[in-house]
């Protein structure tokens, strides 16, 4: 029986870790923006104070949803950088979300002071946060500068799709204002439209429904009648999306956690069966193995 267990060990060490499938998408990345400029960093102060201005800002994700730093006290190397997560995702979550970002920046963007350079201003946009910084007297944007947008499929097919997508604007306009928690954050619907809008937390409420409603204005001129679409903003961000047959029961946390555990449960389930057919297998092959080991013992 002692090999049997020996079996056992080496294959609950060796396949359970794959039986697990994550559907977490609040990391997917949306967009990159990196300057052209970069920045010789011959003693390597500019890289620290980056370097600096990532820990503190991941530091801080564990408690809030937006936050604003700067690391560095020399005007030439000083960085200036933020966070912010969606509105609807718990601490967690965002702090999981942030960390991804540091690494990407580099990645994505170049310069990590390895070349003896850095990027003097970036962003990383993932779906479910986002990190800039720049380094000190880098060229200001305004709030409404549109940074990318994407736009779904055309006509609904819902003549009153138009007014509907419209009231929704509206009252996400309205209810960004009176968001908290690091800016204005607003998720509803109205009617089939589900439509969700976020400011940046420095942004104060008359501002921040301003932004938002020249979020919308663009999504309409950029998008036209896509029944989805997503504008990112300097300073803010929206979306919405069409549904022919009603909006489904969409949670504060998104769907993703819905289809992250229906994953891990279809997956725990195969994984399962599989499990079961190959521990058969290995028995009948093990059964017979002694079998003919009896036989020749005979012998």
């Amino acid at each position: 029986m002692k090999p049997i267990y020996q079996f056992f060990a080496v294959f609950w060490l060796f396949f359970l870790p794959f039986t697990v499938i994550s559907g977490d998408n609040n990391k997917n990345l949306i967009f990159k923006g990196c300057a052209s400029q970069k920045s010789p960093d011959p003693t390597g102060a500019f890289s620290q104070n980056l370097n600096t201005l990532f820990t503190s800002l991941l530091s801080q994700s564990a408690q809030r949803s937006f936050a604003s730093t700067t690391a560095g006290t020399d005007n030439t190397t000083a960085v200036t950088g933020v966070f912010q997560c969606r509105g609807d995702l718990p601490a967690a979550q965002c702090y999981d979300c942030v960390s991804k970002i540091p690494k990407l920046v580099s990645k994505l963007c170049g310069g990590g002071g390895d070349d003896g350079n850095v990027v003097v201003a970036a962003r990383v946009q993932l779906s479910g946060c986002y990190i800039r910084y720049e380094i000190s007297g880098f060229r200001q944007t305004s709030g409404t500068e549109m940074l990318f947008r994407v736009c779904g499929k055309k006509q609904s097919g819902d003549p009153g799709f138009a007014g509907k997508r419209d009231t929704a604007f509206g009252a996400a306009e309205n209810g960004v204002k009176t968001g908290g928690d690091g800016g204005g954050f607003y998720a509803g619907q109205y009617e089939s439209v589900y439509v969700l809008g976020q400011c940046e937390g420095s942004l104060g409420n008359s501002d921040c429904g301003e932004c938002v409603k020249d979020g919308f204005e663009k999504a309409k001129s950029e998008c036209g009648d896509s029944i989805s679409g997503q504008v990112y903003l300097h300073k803010c961000f929206v979306s919405y999306s069409y549904y022919s047959h009603g909006v489904p029961n969409i949670s504060p946390l998104s769907d993703g956690e819905k289809r992250q555990h229906t994953q891990r449960t279809i997956a725990l389930a195969v994984g399962g069966v599989a499990v079961l057919g190959f521990v058969i297998v290995c028995l009948l092959v093990l059964k017979s193995a002694m079998k003919k080991k009896s036989k020749y013992d005979s012998y």
